[in-house]
């Protein structure tokens, strides 16, 4: 039986040392030590002579990629529950294990999702100005009137384990839940949220509209013109999924002109070149792809993997194989 201390490890992304040490305690691990995200050719040359080869979400695996990795490595890991960074479909044709970080950093996506609520909706980017600058002169009823998160309707798009845990802290907040996804959820799941078969249904009913789905082709620019226009007047937008599942050509006119009170942006299409109204308009509540990033969920993520690796090569549950 293989030993844990000798399968080798190659650990891609940069990570904090309380992230390594998973890898480092239980493996013959290395570490990127560019300093950088690598390039393909550098992922490929610095794999070499390892079994395991773990990426993240900023490392572009395509099929040609996939194919030119060394012979020796086994087992691919993704130090992400996101997966659209790899062609899933050319590791198991070379006979790779895939493995990511499902459920782990559900709570702290979810966490930052109200956070993105909470700062639309009370016009964070503006206050924090008015502070920083030394403008505020006081309060006033006139003051900066925002929109009320408690009570208000909030539809959901992809009820999955970050959807569900949005919603979790929804109710916490007293909101009325509404809710699309693919398949309609088991009633313990649901937890009295109301099922939508059709996005557009769901549209009316979202005073608040957050978007937690995975990216596909099928989600590709899924919130365009037509679907921002059901939303009731005067919506809130929230994007803790991918930046691609929103088309920015549309979503920047309804913001500048009202028609969209507010938006909270965790992701962006394209980012970090973002589109440059994003940095100036005032209702726009943006974050620089932060949902996941506590020390603890890191930490979680990459035991996980651990795990996952060590059930794959010596033995053991495997929970989060993803092929």
């Amino acid at each position: 039986m293989t030993s844990l201390s000798t399968v080798r490890v190659f650990v891609a992304c940069r990570l904090p040392a309380e992230a390594r040490a998973p890898f480092a305690e239980r493996f013959d691990a290395r570490f990127n030590a560019r300093g950088r995200t690598l390039t393909a050719d550098e992922l490929v040359a610095d794999s070499a002579g390892a079994e395991v080869l773990v990426v993240t979400a900023t490392d572009r695996l395509d099929a040609a990629t996939i194919a030119r990795l060394p012979a020796d490595v086994r087992v691919l890991a993704t130090y992400s529950v996101g997966h659209e960074h790899i062609d899933v479909a050319a590791p198991k044709a070379r006979g790779l294990t895939v493995l990511y970080t499902p459920d782990v950093l559900s709570d702290a996506c979810a966490d930052t999702a109200f956070f993105l609520m909470l700062g639309a909706a009370r016009r964070g980017v503006e206050s924090l100005d008015l502070v920083r600058s030394g403008a505020w002169t006081g309060w006033t009823p006139l003051q900066l009137l925002g929109r009320d998160v408690h009570g208000a309707r909030l539809g959901i798009v992809g009820m999955g384990r970050i959807g569900r845990a949005i919603a979790k802290r929804a109710r916490g907040f007293d909101m009325v839940v509404h809710y699309h996804n693919r398949s309609r959820l088991a009633p313990e799941l649901e937890a009295g949220a109301h099922f939508h078969p059709t996005l557009d249904t769901l549209l009316a009913e979202s005073d608040f509209l957050c978007v937690a789905c995975p990216a596909s082709p099928e989600t590709r620019h899924l919130i365009d013109a037509a679907r921002i226009a059901q939303l009731p007047q005067g919506a809130i937008i929230v994007n803790i999924a991918r930046g691609e599942v929103i088309d920015d050509q549309a979503l920047i006119p309804a913001l500048e002109s009202g028609r969209i009170f507010a938006a909270g942006l965790d992701v962006f299409e394209n980012e970090p070149n973002i589109a440059p109204a994003y940095r100036r308009l005032p209702n726009v509540f943006a974050l620089p792809h932060i949902g996941s990033s506590t020390l603890e969920t890191r930490v979680a993520m990459a035991r996980l993997l651990a795990e996952g690796i060590a059930g794959v090569l010596v033995g053991g549950p495997v929970t989060n194989r993803l092929a």
